[in-house]
């Protein structure tokens, strides 16, 4: 188990002193790769025997959208479609043309009714495009055509009916495969930015364990996280970061509230940070008191189930086959009844993202595909996860952060 060293990028981090502040440039993207990732996406395309493929996004899930145009949505949703030529359109809604303009890679933008914002204005004076007037200048011509949605489960019945509208003769299918394909393994670049995000997110789970005393809300260290991770160049959260405590602690997913944090309370603690789109998370538990007993039992083997995982992981590998021995260690151990989900699934631009580790997942691990090593459990009376990002090598697999190893006892009582 290693820390991941990431080769040296055009776009490298550096940080200087402003006023006594520390200012931070990030990494991100070049604008070439989002050229590359289009012509890939149309190599698809045309392999697939489509004549284009439309990816969809909204503003929680925004991924598929800004892998080729780097525009994040919001309010509205949005789409790209590229066909098998190579050409590629942003379409966005009505209040999103002048925002798009100044930050898309993509250069070509439709305004479109589909894309609008769920309130649902009309905009009686607007001229908008149709999804045939971005097909006519990409050079998708006819009636009977192939179309592939990529995003197909954030993709809505407007944006669908729309199409439909404009293309009654369609063969309309699903395309997630394209994306998932494109996305899962990662370039170098990818993978510098979801180091920056790490090194980030070390950073502010150092400043929450700091600040962390009894008598704190939940939502007060979401705060202090949030100061840290903007402070040290996130451009935003990966993720809606958390601090649960004792029994919120058992949600799988939740949302921090204003519960007060107990002396003696199991805290759980996980904390992300979004760099040019991408959003690696790290978790971990933390006791307000002494851990004993059956917590400490608990605590302690789900941190060795973490480890497992990244020992086991390695290119080559069935994802199937790595998941049942999981899911066994878990049976065999007594703790069957608190298993929740498979060791790892697919991170990069949304902190879960596919391919996830499943009993029924038929892939093999590739070398530079991410993921979240996110081993949880869900008890009676609290939970516990530890979870950080790996990049899959030849030989293994490579950890992006500081390896999580201590289990942190700050002595409350």
């Amino acid at each position: 188990m290693t820390t991941m060293t990431v080769p040296a990028v055009n776009n490298v981090s550096s940080s200087f002193f402003y006023r006594g502040i520390v200012m931070v440039q990030t990494v991100k993207i070049p604008d070439s790769e989002y050229q590359e990732r289009i012509q890939k996406a149309a190599a698809k395309v045309r392999e697939k025997g489509l004549d284009v493929l439309i990816v969809n996004s909204n503003e929680a899930d925004f991924s598929n959208v800004r892998y080729f145009s780097r525009f994040w949505p919001l309010f509205e949703t949005a789409g790209v479609a590229i066909a098998a030529n190579g050409k590629a359109a942003l379409m966005v809604g009505p209040e999103s043309d002048v925002f798009a303009s100044d930050v898309s890679k993509i250069k070509d933008i439709f305004v479109l009714m589909e894309y609008r914002e769920s309130a649902d204005p009309s905009y009686p004076e607007l001229k908008a495009h149709t999804f045939g007037d971005v097909f006519d200048f990409l050079g998708v011509t006819g009636e009977n055509i192939k179309i592939g949605i990529g995003g197909y489960l954030v993709t809505t019945v407007v944006m669908m009916e729309g199409l439909k509208k404009q293309f009654p003769n369609a063969d309309i299918s699903r395309a997630d495969d394209i994306m998932v394909s494109l996305r899962s393994v990662k370039s170098i670049n990818e993978i510098a930015c979801m180091k920056e995000g790490f090194r980030i997110v070390e950073i502010a789970t150092q400043r929450v364990l700091d600040a962390l005393k009894p008598g704190m809300t939940e939502l007060q260290l979401v705060g202090v996280a949030q100061q840290a991770i903007y402070e040290n160049g996130a451009e935003y959260e990966g993720l809606p970061m958390y601090v649960f405590s004792e029994s919120s602690t058992r949600h799988a997913i939740s949302r921090s509230s204003y519960k007060t944090i107990g002396k003696n309370d199991i805290v759980q603690i996980n904390l992300s940070a979004r760099v040019d789109g991408y959003s690696p998370s790290i978790g971990m538990p933390v006791c307000m008191g002494k851990l004993e007993g059956r917590r400490r039992e608990i605590v302690e083997f789900c941190l060795s189930a973490h480890h497992w995982t990244i020992d086991r992981v390695k290119a080559g590998e069935k994802a199937s086959t790595i998941a049942r021995e999981y899911y066994n260690l878990f049976k065999n151990s007594g703790y069957e009844q608190n298993y929740v989900y498979g060791p790892c699934h697919g991170t990069g631009m949304i902190e879960v993202e596919p391919p996830w580790m499943e009993t029924n997942s038929e892939y093999e691990l590739l070398e530079n595909m991410t993921f979240q090593a996110d081993s949880f459990i869900s008890g009676d009376t609290f939970g516990t996860r530890w979870e950080t990002g790996i990049v899959v090598t030849k030989d293994g697999c490579e950890v992006l952060s500081n390896p999580l190893t201590k289990i942190h006892e700050l002595g409350f009582k």
